[in-house]
């Protein structure tokens, strides 16, 4: 699934192609892809609608429009958002086709079809499922060594569980997580209050800086990410545990090994990271 840095650089790639072009028609060929308005609605109240700006919200792509109407997407698993060539014949898996006032179109591509598309009022935001609940963003004022210190404290729960659940830090998923473990040297399995003040801030300080080198280099890419060119991510050259199972950690040597934490897989150094 995309995380915070492959989402952040979709809506810089595409913000330079599409802020202040209008939408001027849309082809749905997979009704669920849109979860509301129904998608007869959704096509009326966004055609004609110019983009004024992108945003992004944890692993949310964030498009205003005029109208005061929000176009709020969500990749999940394998989806893609590419600003494509009118005469470029149309990726296998595309569901959802946005003519703009360029001549070229934006396409929603989804092997999977987990993704989704709504519309919002910029007024009713903070009300869309999953939008609604989330936790401060990690590379903003409002996350600070204080509030990770204070919520570590309330938590009796595996750290990497923790950072996974996007109502307590947003955008951080499998990837970034367990690079930061790595490079804080904290076990995924370690219980959350457990850390130590010199813990939480070398936590703090990798978080921000694993995030900031996966936006740096483009994103990671294994298979489905894409930037908003259609370009893969070059941040996976990069990764020193995530994926890398029996691959020496690039700090002491050990084999990196992974392991299941609470269903999720979780790759780390046994010797770096001791539980």
């Amino acid at each position: 699934m995309p995380e915070l840095p492959e989402v952040e650089t979709i809506k810089r790639t595409l913000d330079k192609k599409i802020t202040g072009l209008s939408i001027t028609g849309v082809a749905i060929t997979m009704l669920k892809i849109i979860r509301e308005p129904n998608p007869e609605e959704f096509s009326k109240q966004i055609t004609g609608s110019r983009i004024t700006r992108l945003g992004r919200r944890g692993k949310y792509l964030l498009l205003y429009l005029t109208g005061d109407n929000v176009l709020v997407i969500h990749l999940r698993m394998t989806g893609r958002l590419v600003y494509s060539a009118p005469g470029e014949p149309p990726a296998k898996h595309t569901h959802v086709i946005f003519s703009l006032s360029d001549g070229y179109e934006l396409r929603f591509i989804d092997m999977r079809q987990f993704g989704r598309l709504q519309l919002a009022s910029q007024q009713a935001l903070n009300q869309v499922k999953g939008l609604k609940d989330l936790g401060p963003e990690p590379l903003e004022r409002e996350f600070t060594r204080t509030f990770l210190r204070r919520e570590l404290k309330r938590k009796r729960v595996r750290i990497k569980s923790l950072l996974l659940d996007q109502t307590f830090i947003a955008g951080l998923g499998n990837i970034y997580t367990d690079e930061a473990l790595h490079r804080a040297h904290l076990n995924p399995k370690r219980i959350a209050n457990s850390l130590s003040p010199r813990e939480v801030a070398k936590l703090y300080h990798a978080i921000i800086e694993v995030l900031q080198e996966g936006i740096e280099n483009r994103g990671t890419s294994f298979r489905d990410y894409v930037d908003g060119d259609g370009r893969k991510g070059d941040y996976q050259e990069l990764l020193r545990v995530y994926n890398r199972e029996g691959s020496p950690c690039p700090h002491c040597g050990t084999a990196i090994t992974r392991i299941k934490v609470n269903g999720r897989s979780s790759y780390f150094c046994p010797a770096c990271q001791r539980e």
